[in-house]
């Protein structure tokens, strides 16, 4: 059961980094129910949950991502303490879940509890601290009922995380280039709504 399990893992993995969401969905759906049934770690439950919300995600499936992404953030707290590495990426995915659901006041919230807490861990430079600091910005920026104030925030933040990230991780980096493309379409929002 053990090999089983890891080998699903890889599979659902595999189908995901393939793009074949459908069969991906079908395998981590089959993984968790066989994690449930042999009472894998709440640890292991926990990731394969979160991946499996992702998968979600990228079918549509928003409503039952952020349930997922919302159930794993609030075990993971319980779990491991708010200042742990995988409790603060957790809270990033419930924020992602958040801002597709529109719930950007929610995201934005969670965002400025989360990110004083990554920078006293694990640094203002780690990719965790860059990925919250887009997210804030993102939840800032797409939100249609934002001020013009709160959209200078947001192009303010995500060049000051880009210049950070093109430092550190340098400018090829994935993360350097989502920074650098959610700064591009802040800046088209504040600067349709600033005519």
């Amino acid at each position: 059961d053990y090999a089983r399990r890891l080998a699903m893992g890889v599979l659902g993995s595999g189908l995901f980094s393939a793009k074949h969401y459908e069969d991906s969905l079908s395998v981590k759906e089959s993984e968790l129910s066989m994690m449930r049934r042999l009472g894998a770690s709440e640890r292991n439950m926990l990731v394969a949950q979160s991946n499996l919300a992702a998968t979600y995600r990228m079918l549509g499936r928003r409503e039952e991502a952020l349930r997922l992404w919302q159930d794993n953030y609030t075990r993971r707290s319980k779990l491991s303490g708010d200042e742990h590495k995988e409790t603060i990426r957790e809270a990033i995915c419930y924020a992602l879940g958040l801002i597709d659901a529109s719930r950007f006041k929610d995201a934005k919230a969670l965002m400025c509890k989360t990110l004083p807490v990554a920078r006293r861990v694990i640094s203002e430079s780690h990719d965790l601290t860059l990925r919250i600091r887009k997210v804030y910005a993102r939840a800032l920026f797409m939100d249609a009922s934002t001020t013009l104030n709160d959209l200078r925030e947001a192009v303010t933040t995500l060049e000051e995380t880009e210049r950070i990230a093109r430092r550190v991780l340098g400018g090829a980096h994935p993360i350097a280039a989502e920074i650098e493309g959610d700064l591009q379409d802040a800046r088209d929002v504040l600067k349709q709504r600033s005519k």
